[in-house]
C-alpha cells in the first residue's frame, strides 16, 4: 500500500492510537508483515513508550493482538520483558539508564516469536534511543505508542506518525469522524516559514514571548500559559505574533480571544495543544491563526471498526466518511 512506500523513506515512525483498542497493534503487525515481505533488506528496530504486546488488555479484559518479530528484526525492551520473551535473540547493547522495569536491552531476533515491548518511559529517553539506533545502522525505528501519549508523535521525537482511530473512540460514526477531524486539524497545523525565527525560538523552553514585525523575540516575563495576568494583556497587544513554549489550553485561547488580541499563535508542535476542539474553533474563527515550529508528517490514518464492547461499525462506511471529512486515504489494515 502507498503508505508503506512513504513509511520506509523515514528513519523513525510513531504509531499512535486515539484511545485504547483503536487498532494500534493491528496496524503495527501489518506494517511489520509488509516490511518482511517487501523490504527485507531494511534494518528495522521496534520499541515502545508504554508496554505493548500483551495478550489480554488489563483494563477492558479483552483479547489483544500480540507482537510477533521475525528473524533479523531488532528491538529495545526492558530487562523484565526481555527475560519473558518467547523468541531467541542476540543481545546487542545494554543501556546504563534504568527504567522501572530494569535497564533497556537492544537485541536482534535470531528465531522468530512473540514478546512484550517496554521502552523508554519519557519522550527525552525515546529521542535519545532513536538517535542511538540511527547511529548504529538501523534504517527504521518504529515506536509503538501508549494511551494518551501523543508527545511521542512530536516531530522532535520521530520523523513521522501513523494515527489509529476506530469504534473504541466512539460507536457513533459522525461523532468518531468529528473527534478524528479535530485531532487531524492540529496534526496539519502549518509550520512557520521564517527559518531565522525558528532558530531564535528553539532554545526557549518556558513562558510566553512576543515577536515583533522584524522577527525579533521579546521576553514578556509570563512564566506560564495557564492564565495570563491582566497586567500583561496590554503588553501582549503590542505584538502581532505570540510564542507559547509550553502547553496551550482552553483558558489561554479563551483569554486571548476575549481580549481581542487577534494575534498569530505559535507553538512548538501539535502535541503541546491540550485545548478542546471547541476552544480551537472559537479561536481560529475569531480571525487569529495558529502555526508550529515543527510540522508533523502523517503517513497514514488507520481504523479499527471493532469496539472492545463487541460493537462493530461498518468499515466501508467509516472509511468513506473519514475520507470525505479529511480528504485523505483511510485504511482498515484487516482488509488489505
Amino acid at each position: 500500500m502507498p503508505f508503506i512506500e512513504q513509511l520506509v523513506k523515514n528513519r523513525s515512525v510513531s504509531i499512535v492510537g486515539m484511545s485504547k483498542n483503536a487498532g494500534k497493534t493491528e496496524c503495527l503487525n501489518y506494517v511489520l508483515k509488509r516490511l518482511d515481505r517487501d523490504y527485507k533488506h531494511l534494518k528495522v528496530c521496534l520499541t515502545s513508550i508504554g508496554i505493548d504486546g500483551e495478550k489480554r488488555d488489563q483494563v477492558t479484559e479483552t483479547d489483544k493482538p500480540e507482537i510477533n518479530l521475525t528473524e533479523g528484526k531488532y528491538f529495545v525492551t526492558s530487562e523484565k520483558h526481555f527475560l519473558e520473551k518467547r523468541l531467541t535473540a542476540e543481545i546487542i547493547d545494554v543501556d546504563n539508564q534504568w527504567t522501572a522495569l530494569g535497564r533497556l536491552i537492544t537485541a536482534k531476533v535470531v528465531e522468530e516469536g512473540k514478546l512484550l515491548i517496554s521502552g523508554p518511559s519519557s519522550t527525552d529517553g525515546l529521542r535519545r534511543l532513536i538517535e542511538r539506533t540511527a547511529q548504529t545502522g538501523i534504517d527504521l525505528t518504529i515506536v509503538d505508542g501508549a494511551l494518551s501519549r501523543l508527545s511521542l508523535a512530536s516531530p522532535t521525537v520521530s520523523e513521522s506518525m501513523i494515527l489509529a482511530t476506530g469504534a473504541a473512540v466512539s460507536a457513533n460514526i459522525p461523532d468518531l469522524v468529528r473527534q478524528t477531524k479535530a485531532l487531524y486539524r492540529l496534526i496539519c497545523l502549518p509550520a512557520i516559514e521564517n527559518k531565522d525565527l525558528v532558530e531564535r525560538l528553539l532554545p526557549i523552553e518556558q513562558g510566553i514571548w512576543g515577536i515583533d514585525k522584524e522577527g525579533f523575540v521579546h521576553d514578556l516575563d509570563i512564566k506560564t500559559a495557564l492564565m495570563i495576568p491582566k497586567s500583561k494583556l496590554a503588553l501582549l497587544k503590542q505584538y502581532d505574533t505570540i510564542y507559547v513554549s509550553g502547553a496551550v489550553n482552553d483558558k489561554l485561547l479563551e483569554q486571548l480571544r476575549v481580549e481581542g488580541l487577534g494575534a498569530k499563535l505559535i507553538v512548538r508542535d501539535f502535541t503541546r495543544i491540550f485545548a478542546s476542539p471547541k476552544a480551537v474553533d472559537l479561536y481560529l474563527h475569531s480571525g487569529a491563526a495558529m502555526e508550529v515550529l515543527f510540522a508533523t508528517k502523517l503517513i497514514a490514518l488507520t481504523i479499527n471498526p471493532q469496539s472492545p464492547d463487541g460493537y462493530l461499525l461498518n468499515s466501508n462506511e467509516l472509511k468513506e466518511e473519514l475520507q470525505k471529512a479529511l480528504g485523505i486515504p483511510v485504511y482498515d489494515v484487516r482488509q488489505i
